[in-house]
């Protein structure tokens, strides 16, 4: 079985962690493609939760694809970030 590597930012699947890290990603926290794509370094699970304010989610392009009420940066400043 073929394992899965996803980015911590966007949540994008990859077949291969130097494909992952060699893209630039959409939602890295210095702006739009202005930094790569990074590991996530949990495993694969049927559901992921933010690590800032607990929100469940099916997979974590789901997850970070809306902003965080409790995230660091203030409310809705920044998308929800998968708890390992």
């Amino acid at each position: 079985m073929a394992q899965n590597f996803y980015c911590e930012y966007c949540g994008n699947k990859y077949s291969t962690i130097a494909t992952l890290t060699n893209g630039t990603c959409i939602k890295h926290p210095d702006g739009p493609n202005k930094g790569k794509h990074k590991l996530y370094e949990g495993g694969e699970k049927s559901d992921y939760f933010c690590k800032y304010c607990g929100n469940r989610y099916h997979t974590i392009a789901s997850l970070t694809n809306g902003h965080c009420i409790k995230h660091p940066n203030g409310p809705n400043k920044g998308y929800h970030s998968p708890a390992l």
